[in-house]
C-alpha cells in the first residue's frame, strides 16, 4: 500500500470569482512507505498547498488524495500523520512540555508515558531545561523546535513538514536534519517535506519533486542516492554536490521556461 497517492489533483482558490487563483494543476504523485520526499520550487508554486491537500486541511478542486489507502479526510480523523508548519503554532496557555504531550493525550497515552516521551523529544531538540516554560518565553527558533518535537512525539507513520527548519541557526538546522533522518530510519516514517533550500532537499531526500510557478505542476522528480546512512561526511561527498547541481539545473530550467513563456505571451 502506498503511503500517499495524489491523483490528478488541481486546486483553485475563489472559484468563479474575480480574485480566483489557479494554485495547482494536474498533480500526480505516489509516495511509498518509508520514503523521504521533498517538494521544491519557486515561491508561490503551491508546495505548501499540496502539503495541506495531503493533510486534508483543504480539499482539492479536482482529483483526490489517498493516505495509507484511505481518503485523506479519514486519515486525518485517524491521526495517521504528524505535521510541522512554517510557524510553530503552539498553544500559549500550555507549557512546552504540555504542548508536546498534546498529540499523545489525543491518542490516550497515560500521564507518565506522555511525560517520558515529551522529555525524550526535548532532549532531541536540545531544550530539556525548558519543559516548564511557556511558549511566549521562548525565541521564535526555540518555539519551532518545540513544534517539531510535538510533530515527532507519537512517531506517526507519515510526517508532513512545511519548512520546519527555516527559523533555526545553521548548526541546529544540520543537527535536526541528521536527527530527523535517524528517527525516520528507525521508525520507517514516511516524510513529505517542503523546503526552499536545495542543499537541504539533497541531503534529506530519496526523491526531490521539482514544481513549476503557479499553477504548480510537477516538472521533474529527481532521485537522490546518498546511501542509507547520511552524516557529516555526506555533505562533503561528490555525489552530494552532484545532487545539488541536478536540483539547481531543474529549477533553472523552470525559470528559463517561464521567461520564454512571458516573452511569447507578449
Amino acid at each position: 500500500m502506498s503511503a500517499v497517492i495524489v491523483n490528478q489533483v488541481s486546486k483553485v482558490f475563489n472559484v468563479d470569482k474575480p480574485n480566483h487563483v489557479d494554485a495547482l494543476a494536474e498533480i500526480e504523485l505516489v509516495i511509498e512507505p518509508g520514503e523521504f520526499v521533498s517538494l521544491i520550487g519557486p515561491s508561490g508554486c503551491g508546495k505548501s498547498t499540496l502539503l495541506r491537500l495531503i493533510a486534508n486541511l483543504i480539499e482539492p478542486t479536482v482529483g483526490n488524495v489517498l493516505v495509507n489507502g484511505k481518503p485523506a479526510a479519514q486519515a486525518r480523523l485517524d491521526q495517521d500523520y504528524g505535521m510541522a508548519f512554517q510557524q510553530a503554532g503552539l498553544f500559549d496557555w500550555r507549557s512546552v512540555e504540555k504542548n508536546i504531550e498534546l498529540p499523545l493525550e489525543l491518542k490516550g497515552w497515560d500521564k507518565a508515558r506522555r511525560r517520558a516521551r515529551a522529555q525524550e523529544m526535548l532532549e532531541l531538540v536540545k531544550l530539556p531545561e525548558f519543559a516548564r516554560h511557556m511558549p511566549w518565553q521562548l525565541s521564535g527558533g526555540m518555539q519551532q523546535r518545540v513544534a517539531i518535537a510535538r510533530a515527532l512525539a507519537a512517531h506517526p507513520p507519515l510526517l508532513l513538514m512545511d519548512e520546519p527548519f527555516g527559523a533555526l541557526d545553521e548548526m541546529t538546522r544540520e543537527h535536526m536534519q541528521a536527527e530527523l533522518l535517524q528517527i525516520c530510519a528507525a521508525t520507517g516514517t514516511t516524510v513529505v517535506f517542503v523546503t526552499h533550500s536545495i542543499p537541504e532537499a539533497a541531503y534529506l531526500s530519496d526523491r526531490v519533486v521539482v514544481m513549476s510557478p503557479r499553477p504548480g505542476r510537477i516538472t521533474e522528480i529527481i532521485d537522490v542516492d546518498l546511501g542509507a546512512k547520511r552524516n557529516e561526511d555526506t555533505r562533503e561527498a561528490d555525489v552530494f554536490y552532484d545532487s545539488i547541481t541536478s536540483i539547481r539545473e531543474a529549477l533553472r530550467g523552470i525559470e528559463h521556461a517561464a521567461v520564454r513563456g512571458g516573452v511569447d505571451d507578449r
